[in-house]
């Protein structure tokens, strides 16, 4: 017998201590930032980064990415609802991020982030580190594509966001999806698991970033290169599995291109702006 998909009826709560109910979703998170922190850790070993600088890092990141994926939910795809009862943001425990929100988020945090680092160390004397946004950009991304997996890896455990029904052998049955789709005969349909599919391009994303800074050391040689591939290969690769995906709000139903779509297509503009602009540079170490 082949099998020719794969039934998910797996409970989102991991465990409970109590009344607290501890999710898969909130572990992937969890898990994303640590080994995402990890990761960042031998990045700024090998740049010769002050000790301490990592977890102030961290801190930057977890705030402005939680942050900044609640606002992109409620201001992207829900605004009328939230902005008449703008106390509901503020219950992020109920569901409700937004990737798009959350890239914006970081890309605020890391500003403020290398404003606060190089006036730390401009202060004092002897102290000769200092880093350029698009330093901290081009490393960043690495991590950002681990953490980027774990999400959708909890979104999966969460039986959410995922795509219309396939006959491919690796469709999932969401038996606790919100959105489920009934063969003829009233059996449900296996869908497209999108959230492993952002997964692997981010977990790919990663490994070539890796190659790029540790093998071929374009963080310096190509200022730029690395985060305008990450910005093309992670926004794009969601371009197309949107064209996979259910609408997420009413307002979709009736778009060519849904909210994900439109919202990737800066990110993806400015990604080949910066591979042309860095590639027609001059091969440098700063």
């Amino acid at each position: 017998m082949v099998l020719n998909y794969i039934t998910w009826n797996v409970d989102p709560v991991a465990f409970s201590l109590g009344s607290l109910q501890v999710r898969w979703y909130g572990i992937c998170w969890a898990l994303g930032f640590l080994f995402g922190y990890l990761l960042m850790n031998k990045v700024y070993k090998k740049e010769r980064m002050p000790e301490g600088e990592l977890d102030s890092l961290l801190i930057y990141m977890l705030v402005s990415t939680v942050i900044g994926a609640r606002l992109g939910h409620c201001l992207f795809y829900e605004p009328e609802y939230y902005l008449s009862h703008p106390i509901e943001i503020l219950k992020i425990w109920e569901g409700g991020l937004a990737s798009h929100g959350g890239a914006i988020g970081i890309l605020i945090g890391l500003w403020l982030y290398v404003k606060r680092f190089n006036r730390k160390t401009n202060k004092k004397k002897g102290e000769t580190t200092h880093i350029t946004y698009l330093w901290m950009l081009d490393r960043i991304v690495i991590p950002v594509c681990l953490v980027g997996a774990f999400i959708r890896l909890g979104n999966v455990f969460n039986s959410e966001i995922y795509g219309t029904p396939t006959t491919l052998p690796w469709g999932f049955v969401f038996v606790r999806g919100n959105e489920q789709f009934f063969g003829a005969n009233g059996e449900l349909l296996p869908c497209h698991p999108t959230g492993l599919y952002e997964a692997f391009f981010c977990i790919v994303t990663m490994f070539l970033l890796l190659w790029m800074f540790f093998e071929r050391d374009l963080g310096d040689k190509r200022p730029g290169l690395m985060f305008g591939t990450f910005l093309v290969i992670i926004f794009g690769s969601r371009i197309a599995i949107e064209f996979l995906k259910n609408v997420q709000v009413d307002f979709e139903k009736n778009m060519m291109f849904d909210m994900g779509q439109w919202l990737s297509v800066p990110f993806v503009a400015v990604g080949l702006v910066m591979i042309v602009w860095s590639l027609r540079g001059k091969t440098s170490r700063p």
